[in-house]
């Protein structure tokens, strides 16, 4: 028997011998020298060297004799008839396994941060190096930078290398060796029950903590932030939420929606619509004083109190054609008008400079509809842009 090779005795003998690449099961011989034996159910032994050790995971290190490991069969038989096993093989392979148990089983675990870039964070999850998106970072962590400067986001991003945070994991593609985690998913969880305490309609008060162009983030209550969108700041228009307000503002507001973990709130819904009284104070044919707060190619807006805005459509500032209508007006500059058009329930007013003729009734009111969707178009659709890049900074 001594004279046969391996391979003849496995000829001879009827065992149910592993194949190249099957996970088997075995008790540590022997660890020396970077070298793991293994007895395979008294059939063979089986040796793990060098690479193959998986150093990278806490399950293979301080091996002992009587120990249980598995490995994969990358070699049957080596240059010293021994099995070859590798623990690196069957090591990732449990990883990738716990990944997804993780995944499906919604576990918070602890991953450190090894380096951003301007897209995310790369975190060590294990043995595995995952990525975790912009978008996927909890509200205190989130890099509000304005005016969205890439560079400032990285050198926000940058601060949080070498700590460690706790995370969900969102997507396991062993095929691709992707992984995805996330930390707001933690977070939303541990407001589940913080926000079960509002309703919508609930007025709060609350701390300005970020301004963008589309709206301002406000926190309150135990740890909890929502948005007030630009259009839900104040009843008149504004450009920016800067406008109005700071950081550190002090605000009330109402919950208006909650979408899960996202929470919309309103600062004008608390106040009194200024403009179901606009018709006290403003008549059409009155002449009024306004001060120019804009310029835009298609005419000026015009602020005649601290609430009521109107629009002085360009062919209603001179009888004449204006070549350059930043040459005629000025921002902050005060002029006299005569109301030309009064719509309440659209918070639409129409001015026109006094002494300028002006156009039919008919005219006007078709323009100034029409000057007015082009603008609320323009300013949703760069809202929505500048809102979607803020969400999706990973893409």
């Amino acid at each position: 028997m001594s004279n046969k090779d391996f391979k003849t005795l496995l000829a001879e003998n009827v065992v149910n011998f592993p194949k190249v690449g099957d996970i088997v099961k075995g008790k540590v011989i022997s660890v020396d020298k970077g070298e793991v034996r293994i007895d395979i159910e008294g059939v063979t032994t089986a040796i793990v060297r060098g690479a193959e050790m998986f150093t990278e995971s806490h399950e293979y290190a301080n091996l002992k004799p009587g120990d249980e490991v598995e490995g994969t069969v990358i070699d049957l038989e080596n240059e010293n008839g021994e099995m070859e096993l590798s623990f690196k093989v069957a090591g990732m392979q449990r990883v990738w396994d716990n990944l997804r148990k993780w995944m499906k089983d919604g576990l918070t675990i602890k991953a450190k941060v090894l380096a951003a870039n301007k897209g995310g964070i790369m975190m060590q999850v294990g043995a595995i190096a995952g990525f975790m998106p912009v978008s996927q970072l909890n509200p205190d962590h989130y890099p509000r930078v304005m005016g969205g400067d890439k560079n400032r986001i990285l050198e926000k991003l940058q601060e949080l290398i070498g700590k460690d945070l706790e995370v969900k994991v969102i997507d396991a593609d062993e095929n691709e060796e992707k992984l995805i985690v996330s930390e707001k998913s933690v977070w939303e969880d541990a407001q589940k029950a913080v926000l079960e305490a509002y309703k919508v309609g609930d007025a709060v008060d609350g701390e300005v903590s970020a301004l963008t162009s589309f709206g301002a983030f406000v926190k309150f209550g135990n740890g909890l932030e929502g948005l007030i969108h630009i259009s839900e700041i104040a009843w008149q228009r504004i450009d920016h939420p800067k406008d109005l307000l700071k950081v550190g503002d002090r605000v009330h507001a109402q919950i208006i929606q909650l979408d899960h973990s996202k929470i919309y709130l309103s600062m004008k819904r608390l106040v009194d619509d200024p403009w179901k009284m606009v018709k006290e104070k403003y008549k059409i044919g009155d002449t009024v004083k306004g001060k120019i707060l804009k310029i835009e190619p298609f005419g000026l807006m015009i602020g005649l109190d601290k609430d009521i805005h109107g629009l002085a459509h360009i062919s209603e500032l001179s009888d004449e054609p204006i070549a350059n209508i930043h040459n005629k007006f000025k921002i902050g500059q005060e002029v006299d008008f005569t109301v030309v058009s009064l719509e309440p329930t659209e918070h639409r007013l129409g001015l026109r400079v006094a002494g300028v003729k002006g156009k039919s009734k008919k005219a006007e009111k078709e323009t100034g509809e029409k000057e007015e969707k082009a603008e609320k178009k323009h300013k949703k659709t760069k809202e929505e842009k500048e809102e979607t890049k803020e969400e999706k900074k990973e893409e």
